[in-house]
């Protein structure tokens, strides 16, 4: 049996809820990190990368489940592993030598053999003769080798690395990687793992032996495979390109089967997210929705997501929640990657706005509970208006707070563009919209008395 550096067994986190009901954020789950790999984790928002991240090193407990550094429980192992952060995270009063040097402070280690350890590093990212600068005084991309220089100082057994390239440059991040891809090559680091949280795709193939991709509502691993390519690996391959290929469709297809979720101790089972009442809303605007269809009309009704993705200059994250937005209404399909306009779809991007705004509407009402049922409340009661308050107490049992609240202004931004409603910000209540009275050319009373 392979050695096994760490090891997370059915782990899973969720956060109770004042009822009976769990907000879970990741499903049961096991992973294991072994020596020699690069694995990469890539999935929607809210699909609990970073959370998993978390757990894996300690940071966080999960909920339920156990993980292992070595076999042995982490709460009480001797870990060592290094997190690289998507913001630089440098203290700005230190010098470059310093910030490097903080992590050996910590760790008591004298200063002859911190300034040893912190130069020789230092020289191996390419930062020699910058150990005197501080922060405020280095590029983007320098600032990250500096964040790269401190958690390789402590020669982790395995570097963990939250979206690392994600607020660099183009240019910047690509040489990043590059150099990081190297280093590790050429075992010019002491590290035996790495494991990179990231968002891009292309980022995840090009340096990754393994990649994981999670889906959402809960989060729980969609796929687990090996990537084959040697390096260098060059992105206009076709074997490239289809790895590419397959992980857009893993992502954009319809969720398959849910896992089955354990017995709780007291011997209920936890609520799975899919099962629930509503389904999440994605975060898109109307206006964005209607540019990505008029897109695909271009493109003569059809197109591979992650050649719109690269036409739009836009990275997963961004793309992906309009392609469900028009999928849950009902203006596109997706299938293997492909995403293909429908005849709503496609009517819908060749109509005036106001047109536009009856075949939201229309698709609105027809697809989305929630706004469905805030439509019907406003209409039953006597003075068509509903608090928010009442929406925000059943989002609440599903979704976390922070999801409850973006669920609401998406709710809001989509029914105030289809007219199903208006909404009072300052009282925090959902109202009727005032219609104008039909003009009529039958005179009134008071004119034919005039």
């Amino acid at each position: 049996m392979p050695e096994t550096i760490i090891r997370a067994e059915r782990v899973e986190k969720y956060y109770a809820q004042p009822s009976e009901n769990r907000i879970q954020v990741i499903a049961p789950t096991d992973l294991s990190i072994v020596p020699g790999e690069i694995v990469a984790v890539l999935g929607p928002s809210g699909s609990g990368k970073s959370t998993l991240l978390r757990m894996l090193t300690g940071l966080s407990r999960p909920s339920a489940g156990q993980v292992y550094w070595h076999e042995a429980p982490i709460s009480n192992a001797q870990i060592n592993v290094s997190i690289v952060f998507q913001s630089f995270a440098l203290f700005p009063w230190l010098t470059v030598q310093e910030n490097v040097e903080a992590p050996l402070k910590a760790r008591g280690m004298e200063p002859g053999e911190r300034r040893k350890r912190a130069l020789k590093i230092l020289d191996t990212v390419g930062l020699d003769g910058f150990q005197a600068a501080y922060p405020k005084e280095l590029s983007g991309g320098m600032r990250q080798r500096v964040g790269f220089a401190r958690a390789l100082v402590v020669e982790p057994e395995v570097l963990f690395m939250d979206e690392p390239f994600s607020a660099l440059d183009v240019l910047t991040a690509e040489n990043l990687r590059s150099e990081l891809l190297e280093l590790w090559q050429n075992k010019t680091i002491p590290t035996r793992a790495i494991f990179l949280v990231t968002h891009n795709i292309e980022e995840a193939v090009l340096l990754a032996d393994r990649i994981i991709v999670l889906g959402r509502n809960p989060g729980h691993v969609r796929t687990d495979f090996k990537v084959t390519l040697q390096h260098p690996r060059d992105r206009k391959a076709t074997a490239f390109t289809q790895l590419v290929d397959y992980i857009y469709k893993v992502l954009t297809q319809p969720e398959a089967k849910p896992p089955a979720l354990p017995q709780t101790p007291e011997g209920k089972r936890v609520r799975d997210q899919r099962q629930m009442h509503y389904q999440m809303l994605p975060h898109a605007r109307p206006g964005g929705i209607a540019g990505l269809l008029e897109l695909l009309l271009d493109h003569n009704g059809k197109d591979d997501i992650y050649r719109l993705a690269d036409d739009l200059a836009f990275e997963i994250d961004d793309l992906l929640p309009i392609v469900d937005a028009a999928q849950l209404l009902g203006f596109l399909t997706v299938n293997e990657g492909d995403a293909a306009i429908t005849p709503k779809g496609a009517e819908f991007a060749n109509s005036e706005i106001l047109r536009q705004k009856e075949l939201f509407r229309t698709a609105a009402v027809e697809n989305v509970l929630l706004l469905r049922q805030i439509v019907r409340a406003i209409e039953a009661k006597s003075d068509h208006t509903v608090a928010e308050d009442f929406f925000h107490d059943l989002l609440d049992e599903q979704f976390s707070e922070e999801e409850t609240v973006l669920q609401l202004e998406t709710a809001i931004n989509w029914g105030r563009y289809a007219e199903l409603f208006d909404f009072d910000a300052s009282r925090r209540r959902f109202m009727q919209i005032e219609k104008l009275a039909p003009e009529s050319d039958t005179p009134s009373a008071e004119e034919i008395d005039a």
